[in-house]
């Protein structure tokens, strides 16, 4: 693989831009939810949706490491030239989705009951994040598959199919939304609906595109070959995954103290934080595409044994992400508050998202680091460092968290940037010596 500065810049481009225009696209499903029921003035509605949405997402994205073993695995197989092993890698996830998606169905009524009040939701909150999430609950096998699918073609470098299947179902989504709930008065239960029904689209419009692939055509036979299920290569693909769930946990932890402490302080900085939150995932999705870059081509770099390949992209990908991030900081610095305002017309809503709109500007610039690094350790399959770095930045965030109490909502945001700026940390720290030890 060639090393030249303008090739290897084209070739970031070429996966991550597609990459941020899905991610944004990816987006406009929490966006569209929180803009539609704001437009109906009732801050519990609201709240009821950032609940449920929290605890769904919350629930799922535990099993994200079905989307980035499968961009790893593709990746480092395509490195390798080996379509073989691209077929028996979507065979493993697709199979390993369809068994994590049945297990979620079987204990629907529990967990839905105890996640609930996890995020210490009561009264009608409680009730409105209810009828989201079992109405959500439904989609979830779809969702699971999707990460497969969807990671499968990003480790093809087929971005444009990806941003395809994305934007549509999107589409699909805030129409569905707008029809259901300032259409049909569905209120909660039409943002729920719309969230189901697009993402069943969306599987339907991945199985297609995958269909279309020269290895997915072996997926289906390889299905049948005792070989694909050897515990050598179903021992690597759970060890893999269980770090990456690991990882996903602790991450998706800190978030539920992001949401509870949240909740703790009332309807209305649950909503403004609610606001707060979907600009940070927007901002996160955007510099995420320059994560996906880093994965393939950390991925491809391990696959074919290629250390000044891993040590160029990793340098570009770093300097295209961290100006990307400034260059968001300073959108949000200049209209972080109007942005954030318009997704509510309740006055005290609008009044406290003015209040805490900085941290808008400043989450970009302490998490982009992380993101970036995130990508190699998945990219190489160094999973077991990143569950440490993860495990012992949360803990700081625990720590910051009670020493911040004074400062209110302030310091939880603040705690919050700092966890990603202890991510990066720990990141760095352990990266130079695993690459000696893969590379040799």
């Amino acid at each position: 693989m060639s090393t030249d500065r303008g090739d290897l810049n084209r070739t970031i481009l070429t996966i991550a831009v597609p990459a941020i225009v899905t991610n944004v696209a990816t987006a406009l499903f929490g966006l569209a939810d929180m803009w539609v029921i704001g437009r109906l003035g009732d801050a519990t509605a609201q709240g009821g949706v950032e609940v449920g949405a929290k605890f769904t997402m919350t629930l799922l994205i535990v099993f994200n490491f079905l989307r980035a073993s499968t961009v790893a695995l593709t990746a480092q197989a395509a490195g390798r030239g080996a379509e073989a092993d691209q077929a028996a890698t979507l065979t493993r996830g697709v199979a390993v989705a369809l068994m994590v998606g049945l297990g979620l169905l079987a204990a629907w009524p529990l967990t839905v009951t105890w996640g609930l009040r996890l995020f210490d939701a009561a009264g009608p909150l409680a009730d409105q994040a209810r009828t989201y999430a079992d109405i959500r609950y439904v989609g979830g096998v779809a969702w699971l598959v999707n990460c497969v699918l969807t990671g499968w073609l990003i480790g093809r470098r087929r971005m444009k199919t990806v941003l395809a299947v994305e934007v549509g179902a999107n589409l699909l989504h805030i129409a569905l939304d707008v029809g259901f709930v300032l259409g049909l008065g569905w209120g909660v239960a039409g943002v729920a609906t719309a969230t189901l029904l697009s993402e069943t689209a969306k599987l339907l419009a991945l199985l297609a595109a995958v269909g279309r692939e020269p290895p997915a055509r072996r997926a289906l036979a390889l299905a049948r070959d005792p070989q694909t299920w050897r515990p050598a290569e179903l021992g690597a693909l759970f060890r893999l995954n269980r770090d990456l769930f690991l990882r996903t946990l602790l991450l998706m932890a800190a978030t539920v103290l992001l949401a509870r402490a949240g909740a703790q302080q009332g309807p209305v900085v649950l909503a403004a934080n609610a606001i707060l939150y979907q600009l940070f995932m927007l901002q996160a999705l955007i510099l995420d595409g320059f994560e996906s870059a880093t994965q393939v081509l950390t991925g491809e770099s391990v696959g074919g044994r290629d250390r000044l390949r891993f040590d160029a992209q990793l340098r570009a990908n770093l300097a295209w992400a961290g100006g990307c991030a400034v260059l968001i900081a300073l959108v949000f610095g200049v209209a972080g508050r109007p942005i954030a305002a318009s997704f509510s017309t309740d006055p005290a809503v609008v009044a406290a998202v003015a209040a805490y709109a900085p941290w808008a500007a400043v989450l970009p610039l302490a998490g982009v680091v992380s993101f970036v690094l995130d990508g190699v350790m998945i990219g190489a399959s160094w999973t077991r460092a990143m569950v440490i770095s993860m495990a012992a930045a949360l803990a700081g965030f625990v720590a910051l968290r009670w020493l911040a109490a004074p400062l209110g909502n302030h310091g939880l945001w603040l705690a919050f940037s700092l966890f990603f700026v202890l991510r990066a940390a720990g990141q760095a720290l352990l990266l130079p010596g695993l690459a000696r030890r893969s590379f040799g």
